[in-house]
């Protein structure tokens, strides 16, 4: 029994009894084999395979930072102060210079009105402080001449007085 188990199980030889001379013919039967398993396993590999065009990838809907200083707003990494170390302090310069133009940018974006929206306000912005300023007997005279004449007027209207 124990010959048995053996048997299925090959036990592997040290690299040293492998290099001797009688052991050659064994070691080319051994790598033989090896590369009969790896051509059979490549083989086995290709029949399943489909020839399908691959997925194209998807955009991500978050942005990956390398690090979290971003997230925290932490100022830059070396700091120098009062000319301790005036390398550092010309890089600090150069970097909050940088930051202080990108936030202005961002400010600039916010506050921007175009030009077309401008306009459009603009138009109806003086409709309306000309209303305001109207005589309140210019006001009643535009809004009857908008409704147009209503035929249901029944009364008696102030008549002039003649010359005659």
């Amino acid at each position: 029994m124990s010959n048995e188990k053996n048997s299925s199980y090959p036990t592997k030889l040290s690299k040293n009894v492998l290099q001797m001379k009688f052991m050659q013919k064994s070691v080319l039967r051994i790598e033989k084999e090896q590369n009969e398993e790896e051509n059979n396993r490549a083989i086995d590999d290709e029949h399943w395979v489909m020839d399908v065009p691959p997925l194209p990838k998807k955009q991500s809907r978050y942005e990956m930072q390398p690090s979290y200083v971003v997230c925290e707003n932490l100022c830059y990494g070396r700091m120098s102060f009062k000319g301790f170390n005036p390398e550092v302090e010309k890089l600090m310069a150069i970097h909050n210079t940088q930051l202080e133009l990108d936030a202005a940018e961002e400010r600039e974006k916010e506050t921007h009105v175009p030009e077309d929206e401008m306009a459009e306000r603009y138009k109806s912005l003086v409709g309306i402080i000309a209303k305001k300023f109207k005589k309140k007997r210019k006001q009643n005279q535009a809004v009857e001449e908008g409704a147009g004449p209503s035929p249901e007027k029944k009364g008696r209207q102030f008549q002039k007085p003649s010359d005659d």
